[in-house]
């Protein structure tokens, strides 16, 4: 089935006459909206009614958690991650999650609403215009406002029911009787199922007999002096429901002091943590490596903070969140453990960058991952308060999260942080280098072409040599051996314009002024000598090579990184900028149509690659050698590259890798004569480039082989017979189809 819902919370009891109405409701209106007190349980019959629905959704149930979002600037990025839109277009976020949602039939679930209602509610109309098949199931303590909003209201378990009884005894681990204790508690708490949840789990440390004398002597105090703990508690705490807010108070009496010193620090998290992030962020003073992992197990047992999950990651609910980022503002401590925590991922994100090259690339690739919303909270804050130390973040981060998907994430942080920050050298030329291949990906070639020259001069600034082979020529659509006026962005030619030496690559002829010789020191040398590039040169090269190839300029392509890796010091795989400009011509090769020479070194490549146990490039490489066993008219070699490409994309989670790669495996396989599984491979294709917001694209070399070998495809097994077996791949579980393409021989 389409869609992504969580697992649901096998603590859910009761609520049935309450599921019934959010399902008919769901049934005739299109928003409709839970509302609720804090820990009321909206989360909960929400998730129930969405695993209900989602079976009546041709498109799928999807979930958007808002809680990690303490601002709307995310608010689109974060729900265009929900329904997997890996958005690689250019133009306003909320167009291109329209365009993604305009022909579905879905139900989007948007889970706490309440501190984000106003945006909620101009992105919920702009969304429910655009899809006509749109669905929308928001939980929030007010209603969004919208038109033709159905509001249903959620009040407590009857505190004197059977469910409030029921979930005590389900979170408690106890058959409590209905007479006694637990009874009186249930009462006491009003039925709210936080605070029944709170309540368990002190039972299980003291018994129901100490909760009830504890609950008592609070709760019959009056109501102004239940909890004097708190300032300006209005705005998360109505006042028709003082009883959680006693609850979550009196838990908190309960809590020894590190742990309430721990409570209040660990509301600066947005996401899950685990303990490392924990220990790194709020040690200090009594808390320390010693004493914090016992605090934390106190805050887990006393069900403040979730157990952790099957990756060791925890959290704590957006209400218990709420309340400890009170008291940490109370004890002063705001803006010094909010630093913390920016220090903390900004760390994380410079381990990730220097771990790229190497075994370790998917293991820090996946971990800048499962950090997102703490990686996007940290540069935000580093953007209010040290720009220069978010360029340095999100520097280190953007590619990662540009092969993830998130281009408008990548592009938005990159813009903001070069605006502010005047930091220059390394930090500020990786920086471009990031944003030039984010907007390469977006197909923004001409912001890249001038991002790609301001990459170059930076490289030349930071490693300190005269003017380079990497300055853009004015521009000229030309791409003819011999007449080189353009390399492709940022790289051209000293000496004579349009001189090529060197089967074309581009370089001055010796003894000319600006000869790259074996000079290494860290400018020019005697007789304007240049030193060997580095890897921010590298790296510019790189990017200059990429723009050009996805503009049809492979022979610019070639010149542009032969140039600078002719005179590198270093094997191809010392650096992964070395890698890149590596990678780069060996796309480069099989544009100019010099395949064996292309295959011979990506086979090399693919080698130090498996060596390195470095998975980015090497799903690069498979790709090349893919295209290459097409050109060369060899379509079972294809199929095996294509879907060791496929692999390695799934486990980058890369949509737009995925999509080409679908593309160059169905293209072999109708090569193959094999019309039908070409025609599901195509169809699941599809899928996954709606996904990005893109129409197909690729090398301009398969496009015209896919037309070529569709067409034979559809008449080998018959218009109909294709369309209808394209169709289904299109509108099944992409999920699915990429497992069904992955189904054969591998390559050798």
């Amino acid at each position: 089935m389409r869609g992504h819902l969580p697992d649901e919370n096998p603590g859910f009891v009761g609520r049935r006459t309450e599921l019934e109405r959010v399902s008919a409701a769901l049934a005739e209106h299109r928003l409709v909206t839970v509302t609720g007190v804090g820990g009321v349980g909206k989360t909960r019959l929400a998730l129930r009614a969405a695993h209900r629905a989602a079976a009546g959704c041709p498109d799928g149930a999807w979930w958007t958690d808002l809680a990690q979002l303490d601002g709307e600037r995310l608010l689109v990025a974060l729900v265009a991650d929900s329904v997997d839109l890996a958005d690689h277009t250019p133009g306003t976020a909320t167009t291109g999650l329209c365009r993604r949602l305009a022909d579905d039939r879905l139900l989007l679930v948007l889970d706490s609403c309440e501190h984000l209602a106003e945006p909620c509610a101009r992105l919920v109309t702009e969304l429910l215009a655009a899809a006509p098949g749109l669905t929308v199931l928001a939980t929030s303590r007010r209603p969004l406002g919208v038109a033709g909003e159905r509001v249903v209201g959620l009040d407590p378990l009857p505190p004197a029911g059977r469910d409030a009884l029921e979930l005590l005894r389900r979170a408690a681990g106890e058959d409590f009787p209905a007479a006694g204790p637990a009874g009186e508690i249930c009462v006491r708490l009003e039925g709210i199922p936080l605070a029944l949840e709170l309540a368990a789990a002190q039972i299980r440390l003291q018994g129901a007999e100490a909760v009830r004398d504890q609950l008592g002597t609070r709760l019959d105090a009056p109501p102004g002096a239940r909890f004097d703990l708190l300032a300006h508690t209005e705005r998360v705490w109505p006042t028709r429901h003082q009883t959680l807010r006693a609850a979550i108070g009196w838990s908190h009496e309960l809590s020894t002091p590190l742990e309430r010193l721990l409570w209040a620090r660990l509301s600066v998290f947005r996401g899950p943590f685990d303990l490392a992030s924990a220990t790194a962020v709020c040690a200090g003073g009594p808390l320390n490596r010693a004493t914090l992992p016992g605090a934390l197990d106190g805050l887990v047992r006393s069900s403040v903070v979730r157990p952790p999950d099957g990756a060791g990651r925890l959290r704590m609910l957006d209400t218990i969140r709420e309340y400890g980022a009170t008291w940490l503002d109370r004890t002063g401590e705001t803006g010094t453990v909010a630093d913390r925590h920016a220090a903390h991922f900004r760390g994380l994100a410079r381990r990730a960058e220097t771990e790229w090259h190497g075994a370790r690339q998917l293991h820090w690739y996946r971990t800048a991952d499962a950090h997102h919303t703490d990686l996007r909270t940290a540069l935000d804050r580093l953007l209010r308060t040290d720009p220069d130390a978010a360029l340095d973040l999100v520097g280190s981060v953007a590619f990662a999260w540009s092969c993830r998907g998130r281009l408008r994430e990548a592009r938005d942080g990159l813009e903001q942080a070069l605006l502010l920050s005047e930091a220059r050298g390394r930090t500020r030329a990786r920086a471009l280098w990031a944003l030039g291949v984010t907007l390469v990906l977006q197909g923004e070639s001409g912001p890249a072409q001038e991002v790609s020259e301001r990459c170059a001069r930076e490289a030349r600034y930071t490693e300190h040599t005269e003017p380079s082979p990497y300055e853009e020529a004015p521009r000229d659509d030309r791409d003819r051996p011999g007449d080189l006026t353009e390399h492709g962005g940022g790289v051209a030619t000293p000496g004579r314009p349009g001189d090529l030496t060197e089967h074309g690559r581009g370089g001055p002829a010796p003894g000319r002024p600006g000869d790259l010789t074996e000079h290494d020191g860290g400018g020019p040398t005697p007789g304007g000598h240049r030193a060997r590039p580095g890897d921010l040169t590298l790296d510019a090269a790189a990017l200059a090579g990429l723009l050009a190839l996805t503009t049809g300029r492979p022979m610019a392509a070639y010149v542009v990184v032969g140039h600078v890796l002719d005179v590198a010091r270093g094997g191809p795989a010392d650096s992964a900028a070395r890698l890149r400009c590596h990678l780069v011509r060996v796309f480069a090769l099989t544009g100019l149509g010099r395949l064996a020479e292309a295959r011979e070194r990506a086979l090399h490549l693919r080698a130090l690659c498996e060596e390195l146990d470095e998975h980015w490039t090497r799903t690069a490489l498979e790709y090349q050698l893919a295209l290459t066993g097409l050109l060369e008219g060899d379509p079972a070699a294809a199929s095996g590259h294509a879907r060791a490409m496929l692999e390695g994309t799934r486990s980058l989670g890369a949509s737009l890798g995925v999509a080409l790669g679908l593309d160059v495996l169905a293209t072999a396989l109708a090569a193959a004569g094999d019309g039908e599984r070409a025609a599901d491979v195509s169809g699941t294709g599809e899928a996954y480039w709606r996904s990005t917001g893109q129409p197909r694209r690729g090398l301009p070399g398969l496009r015209a082989l896919r037309e070529k070998y569709t067409d034979t495809a559809r008449a080998t097994i018959g218009e109909p017979a294709y369309e209808e077996i394209f169709v289904r791949a299109l509108t099944g579980p992409p999920q699915d189809g990429l497992d069904r393409a992955l189904r054969g021989p591998r390559r050798d």
